[in-house]
């Protein structure tokens, strides 16, 4: 990963900690070339600091939208369900 790229992603994750409630899937459609798995480890390690900053409720919401892109991009191992 150089070193633009990461700041794309950093600058990507400001964007969507700034932007109004709702308007984050269009903000991420507008930067689908940056959503890959570099950019959800930027966001696990961003709310990993967050965290640790005593700042849950985004880091909550940063794990969420890591959860819900790594699913999108096949990168979420599926658990089967056991009846």
């Amino acid at each position: 990963m150089t070193e633009s790229r990461r700041e794309q992603y950093f600058n990507l994750i400001d964007q969507l900690m700034r932007c109004p409630n709702g308007e984050e899937p269009k903000l991420l459609t507008e930067n689908s070339e940056l959503l890959d798995q570099g950019f959800i480890e930027s966001l696990v390690q961003v709310s990993t600091m967050m965290a640790h900053e005593n700042n849950p409720d985004g880091a909550k919401f940063l794990i969420h939208v890591a959860r819900q892109l790594a699913k999108e991009l096949g990168l979420y191992p599926e658990v089967p369900v056991n009846s």
